[in-house]
């Protein structure tokens, strides 16, 4: 009895001076990470940006989300997905239409996608998001958290089985890379390099150069050393055009 007493004490001991370091577990970066890049202001905003020939909006408000994307073709012929906690609708030209089940979680997991990327680090909190601080490592000199995220089968949609790793910069606490792997169109893996940072009305946006890597089966943990080698291919630059931000108040 006295011995586990004694490792009991131990153990708060070596806790305590954990903490004392600051060390800092998996949730404690990515709420840093968010805080820096917007905090409460991304539940207050809504957000209008240009991505390749779509124009995309978003809502948010006490846990009430709205993910649009509209599309015009050259003929002026309007079509608008709206995605929001009640399900995806279509709109061809202001007038619902039905979208046939086959195409339903395809075209959700598209607009939520773009949406994600563009908002990170704020999604790292979603409620069916997993994280965990699986090392430390430097890049070019600079000390980063590496962060894993994987997301539960229910509510962390079709594509739940990619996994997510996110260098944090243990400096600054914002996102400079990332990388993921997928399942889609015979799968692969992917390394983002976030570049163009700007914050505009409070909120922090970022641009990427993205790489792939031909075997998909690599860990990503060792992209950002595969990218310092020069190994990684280049496939294009990732821009987010013309971005807006209103704050509600």
């Amino acid at each position: 009895m006295k011995y586990r007493f004694f490792i009991l004490i131990v153990l708060s001991i070596f806790i305590s001076c954990k903490q004392s370091d600051g060390e800092l577990d998996a949730q404690e970066v990515v709420n840093r990470a968010i805080e820096i890049a917007g905090g409460e202001n991304y539940e207050r905003a809504s957000i209008k940006f240009d991505f390749r020939n779509s124009t995309y909006r978003s809502s948010r408000n006490n846990g009430e989300f709205e993910l649009e994307r509209l599309v015009v073709d050259s003929a002026g012929f309007k079509t608008r997905d709206v995605l929001t906690n009640n399900g995806l609708v279509r709109f061809r030209n202001d007038s619902a239409v039905k979208i046939a089940d086959s195409l339903m979680n395809s075209v959700s997991n598209s607009v939520n996608s773009v949406h994600y990327f563009v908002q990170l680090p704020y999604g790292l909190n979603a409620p069916a998001a997993n994280k965990e601080l699986v090392g430390r490592d430097t890049i070019n000199s600079q000390g980063y958290y590496e962060i894993k995220v994987t997301f539960n089968a229910e509510a962390g949609g079709s594509d739940h089985e990619d996994v997510y790793l996110y260098w944090i910069n243990d400096n600054t606490f914002t996102v400079d890379y990332l990388a993921y792997n997928f399942e889609v169109n015979e799968g692969g893996v992917r390394f983002r390099k976030a570049i163009n940072p700007r914050v505009i009305n409070g909120i922090r946006f970022v641009d990427y150069e993205n790489f792939k890597y031909p075997d998909a089966d690599v860990k990503l943990e060792k992209l950002d050393s595969l990218y310092t080698a020069g190994e990684l291919d280049y496939i294009s630059k990732i821009v987010n055009r013309n971005i807006e931000v209103e704050l509600r108040e």
